[in-house]
Parts: structure tokens; sequence; C-alpha cells
């Protein structure tokens, strides 16, 4: 198909708008913290096949909010693989107003399907109060990820969230079943022999805390 291999097939057109997309992050990395510098050589797969993933999983047309964007990753890619279907979106929560800034130019110049929204995850929870999935990548561990989601997961018995976790997220699910009930498919990542995506549905907060659980 072409050099750079997402590991889901794309038109031209998409994998174009792909390709614009990395050279405006690589410009706008050199100025302001957009990932870890030490990953960003590795952009393709590192960050922009790493996110593709969840579109794999889950490529139907829906509303996604993603929260704590950053630099785009997953949200932008989820937006840009939207674009070949016309239909779904993506809104991205990043209340730091550089990133934010960056996330605008790179949906004027890609097409992507998604919205920014430079505001606190919580005030999120007022201005979109409804969606059909949540992604979010190195944003928190497992038990804050699930009380972000809480307010959306309560309005839509139907929410599905996904999540990007390394090497420690059994340690993190085990936690967080101490406070929450949820069903749980654990995704083994392509790119990341030691990472996974958590696809998370039925949250419910337990009403009493498991024994032991902080």
């Amino acid at each position: 198909m072409t050099s750079h291999n997402i590991g889901i097939n794309v038109s031209r057109e998409t994998l174009e708008k792909l390709e614009r997309f990395a050279s405006l992050f690589q410009k706008w990395a050199s100025t302001i913290n957009l990932v870890a510098p030490s990953t960003k050589a590795d952009l393709w797969q590192r960050h922009i096949a790493d996110s593709a993933q969840i579109f794999k999983i889950a490529p139907e047309p829906k509303h996604w909010i993603d929260l704590g964007s950053g630099g785009g990753f997953p949200g932008i890619i989820t937006a840009i693989l939207l674009t070949e279907s016309l239909q779904g979106r993506v809104d991205l929560v990043e209340s730091n107003h550089k990133k934010a800034s960056f996330l605008r130019t790179a949906i004027a110049e890609t097409g992507a399907r998604a919205a920014v929204h430079p505001i606190r995850i919580e005030e999120a929870q007022k201005k979109l109060p409804d969606c059909d999935a949540i992604s979010a990548r190195a944003l928190a561990d497992l038990s804050q990820l699930l009380v972000f989601a809480e307010p959306w997961a309560m309005r839509n018995p139907s929410l599905r969230c996904f999540f990007h976790k390394g090497r420690d997220y059994q340690a993190e699910i085990d936690k967080a079943r101490g406070r929450w009930d949820f069903d749980l498919v654990i995704h083994r990542s392509a790119i990341e022999a030691d990472s996974v995506i958590l696809e998370v549905s039925s949250v419910r907060r337990r009403s009493q805390p498991a024994q032991g659980a902080e």
C-alpha cells in the first residue's frame, strides 16, 4: 500500500491526510512538547499506527470524545480515518491552549472530522453531554479515567471506552476493580509488545468499595 504501514487499509487520500498531519506534527513538535521527545523519531509506529489500532477495533462511525488529546493521539488519527465514511466525529478535549491551537490547525489542514474544546475534562461533561465512545492515551490511570467517563456512562449504558495502556495495565485493572464494576476486553497491541488497549463498557461505581481498595 505504502511505505507507512498503519495496520489497516486506507485510501490514498486518507494516507495523504495522515502524511500531512505527520508533517505538521513534526513542525509544531519542534517548538511545543506534543509527545515525549524520545518518541518523536518513531512517529509513524509509536504514535500514528498505535493510535489507529482503536479504529481497527471499532471502525463503525460514531461520536467519540477524546480526553486529553495532546498531540492528537488517538483523537486526530480517528478523526482522519472517519473521513473515509463521511460519518462520525471526534470531540477533542485539550485544556492546554498551545496544544489546542495545534489540533485546530491539524483539523483545518487534513479535513479531520473533529472539533477542539480547550476546556477541562470536568467542564466537557457539561458542554458535551452525550457520546458513543471515549478514548484516551497517556492521560491517567484506569481508576481516574473511569471517574472521567462516569457521567457519560450514566447517560449512555452502551458507552464503550478505549484506553491505551502500558506494561502495568493489570495493576491498574486490579486497583480499579476495587471501586468500579465494568466489562473488559483486553486487546493486545500490535505495536508494543507489553502494551494493550482496554475496551471498557458497562461502567458503574460500586456502592461499597471492595475490601482493601484504596
